[in-house]
């Protein structure tokens, strides 16, 4: 049997002899990252974060939600449940790309999948969501009040989603990942965006998490090196 691996690219290669070993400053770290990003495409811009927490404790879990001064990278597809009809128009109208109730939660536990990043609720919704919990749960879709995508009001969570308000979630390992720009973008907001991400991470730390909290941080783009960012 023949194996095949993907080699490096040259310039993500490059990049990586032309890293600095030590971590940096947070304009440093963006410059770098930011002056490295030559792909054909739009990187992305990504941090990643280790917490010390641990994952295993659920009174150490961290979730939150953070508004980036220039704005989300990418659009998000946004689900909202509800089944009043006036709610319906109000969050279709301000950029819910789909919009249900009762009919969207049974297409939900039909096709057990829902076409959407971020889904929405309305408190009287949260009952019949239940029977699809096995479905959103897992994908990271179902609606919490922790990162703000329960309330009476789905319009407006909807235009605060599609203005750059965005969710983040700490994985099983401990970490937190986060998009915060495209290469395409100047230094200067990819700066501001990451700062933002930052301090909504340093704000997220638990009550029971003791010790140093934020453990390492690293700025990387889609097909860069990553460059660690001093904590």
């Amino acid at each position: 049997m023949v194996f095949f691996t993907t080699m490096p690219s040259k310039r993500y290669q490059a990049a990586k002899k032309e890293r600095p070993t030590e971590a940096k400053s947070l304009p440093e770290a963006v410059s770098f990252v930011h002056a490295h990003a030559k792909a054909k495409f739009d990187e992305t811009i990504e941090l990643h974060a280790h917490l010390g927490v641990d994952p295993k404790k659920s009174d150490q879990s961290v979730r939150g939600t953070l508004v980036f001064p220039h704005g989300a990278p990418s659009s998000v597809r946004i689900a909202v449940f509800t089944d009043d009809r006036e709610l319906q128009k109000l969050a279709k109208e301000a950029g819910a790309d789909v919009v249900g109730g009762e009919e969207l939660i049974a297409k939900v536990k039909t096709e057990e999948k829902l076409d959407a990043d971020v889904a929405v609720a309305t408190p009287d919704s949260m009952k019949g969501l239940a029977a699809v919990a096995k479905v959103l749960g897992p994908k990271g879709l179902m609606p919490n009040p922790k990162t703000g995508t329960i309330g009476p009001d789905p319009a407006k969570i909807v235009k605060e989603l599609k203005g750059g308000k965005t969710a983040f979630k700490m994985d099983d390992s401990g970490n937190v990942h986060l998009a915060v720009g495209k290469a395409s973008w100047d230094v200067e907001k990819l700066t501001a965006n990451t700062k933002a991400a930052i301090d909504a991470l340093r704000q997220s730390k638990p009550a029971a998490a003791k010790g140093e909290f934020l453990k390492s941080m690293t700025l990387t783009s889609t097909m860069g090196a990553g460059v660690r960012v001093r904590v």
